[in-house]
């Protein structure tokens, strides 16, 4: 399992839902799972959080961890997915932060992103290191992101 329609179709027969927290992204990942016909039987919606102060105000994103660490990091993108699975009422939170491009971000080099998952047994994040350009970048993201939720939904580990 690993498209954004296997993945939805886990998820519609699990009776679960979906909530999308975004940054790098900018709603590229909730658009994946939009386009799929039927997403509505289990996509709740998303959240683009794409300025930093965004992701504490709206998310839930402890003030403290982004002002020490800054939006990049892995306790950020859990703290994301956990806040927009709450925020939305979802079984499953799924979220994206990072450097895009074209410059660093807080100390990051460019292709630094983390994708979490968060669900009632808790969370778990991959860290990335991608290469390409802007759009190469975001789209590795998206497909990461959705990759990410495919092994939590059959149970693998993942991180």
């Amino acid at each position: 399992m690993s498209g954004a329609d296997e993945v939805l179709a886990a998820l519609v027969r699990a009776g679960a839902t979906l909530a999308v927290a975004e940054s790098l992204t900018g709603g590229l990942l909730a658009a994946e799972f939009v386009a799929v016909p039927g997403a509505s039987k289990a996509f709740r919606g998303s959240v683009t959080a794409y300025a930093t102060e965004l992701k504490g105000s709206v998310l839930g994103v402890d003030a403290g961890l982004l002002a020490a660490r800054g939006a990049v990091d892995r306790d950020v993108a859990a703290q994301m997915a956990t806040g927009v699975r709450t925020l939305m009422g979802a079984d499953f939170g799924l979220a994206t932060t990072g450097v895009a491009g074209p410059d660093s971000q807080d100390g990051h080099p460019v292709g630094t992103v983390f994708v979490a998952v968060s669900s009632a047994g808790g969370e778990s994040v991959s860290s990335l290191h991608l290469s390409g350009d802007r759009v190469t970048i975001r789209r590795k993201a998206v497909s990461a992101a959705v990759e990410l939720l495919a092994q939590a939904l059959e149970g693998k580990p993942v991180g």
